[in-house]
């Protein structure tokens, strides 16, 4: 029996009693020490990489960031490597990635670490989430992976596998991060949070999770219902996160911009046709306002250039 009453509300996390906890924690990493994906950033435990690996993974599917990755940090091995250089060398070597005021916040995150943590980013929960860019599931992430501190990290991966196998209904932003935390075998934090996402992307997915090969199936709350809908992952915190269509959208131009500017600065009268809005010029002139306001971008002489590309 859970250690909370059944007829919980949704939304609230139902604990799973101790023997059910150690099933669930026998089999699934008894599967993951088989199948875990060999990925750079977990042959490491230095918190400076695995920052950098948390910010290129938001929002970025892991086949995309793993070349990134590698050259970023030959060029950028440290924090303070990251902090003396132009935040103009940061973006450029964020070619690939998108999203490029991640950049500008590790760039920025970088500059707090060396000026108050000495080079090394903090291992203190509140330190972390105060860095630039960085929130509740980088901070844990940095934590878990690179201190190998015993907290649940709850990423989209691991918000599926809490809903439908340890909770068997949705569950609210606390409620995920109570159940993830309660879930971490002693000791084990690092082992046990790169099983749970392991199975999350390659077992536990979106749509059409694998049940039937499932190795977890015996002690998942929701397999004991015969997965009765509706899907406890949908509505679920962290489970979901719809995004506008990027053809046409104004991440598509603003992802046009930067990355004319790497070649160099662009002239305002230009920017409109180099977003693709020739005749939106407001709109483009908005972008360009955006990247400014955001130091990813800044006003040089009747040009628009990466911060310091234009001196």
């Amino acid at each position: 029996m859970p250690s909370r009453s059944a007829q919980a509300a949704d939304d609230l996390p139902v604990i799973p009693d101790p023997a059910t906890r150690r099933r669930l924690t026998d089999d699934l990493l008894g599967w993951a020490e088989d199948v875990r994906a060999d990925l750079p950033w977990r042959a490491t435990r230095d918190p400076w990489a695995i920052l950098v690996s948390e910010l290129m993974l938001q929002q970025t599917q892991v086949s995309r960031v793993i070349e990134p990755y590698g050259t970023f940090l030959a060029r950028f091995p440290t924090a303070a490597a990251c902090a003396r250089a132009p935040v103009a060398e940061v973006v450029l070597a964020w070619e690939g990635l998108g999203y490029n005021r991640r950049a500008v916040h590790l760039h920025r995150a970088a500059q707090v670490i060396v000026a108050e943590y000495g080079g090394r980013p903090p291992d203190d929960l509140d330190a972390l989430l105060a860095l630039p860019g960085v929130g509740p599931y980088t901070a844990r992430a940095i934590l878990v992976f690179a201190y190998e501190r015993d907290h649940g990290v709850v990423d989209t991966n691991a918000a599926r596998f809490l809903a439908r196998a340890a909770a068997g209904h949705r569950l609210d932003a606390a409620g995920a991060q109570e159940l993830a935390d309660a879930l971490v075998p002693l000791g084990r934090g690092w082992t046990w949070n790169q099983a749970v996402l392991d199975l999350g992307a390659q077992v536990c997915t979106k749509r059409a999770p694998r049940c039937d090969s499932c190795p977890i199936s015996g002690s998942c709350a929701w397999a004991r219902t015969d997965h009765t809908p509706p899907d406890p992952a949908q509505g679920s915190a962290g489970t979901t996160r719809p995004q506008a269509a990027f053809t046409g959208s104004d991440r598509q131009g603003r992802g046009r911009l930067v990355q004319a500017l790497r070649t160099g600065p662009v002239d305002l009268a230009r920017v409109a046709d180099v977003t693709g809005w020739p005749d939106q010029p407001d709109r483009a002139r908005r972008i360009a306002d955006a990247l400014v306001g955001e130091g990813l971008a800044e006003y040089v002489d009747g040009q628009l250039s990466l911060p310091g590309q234009g001196t």
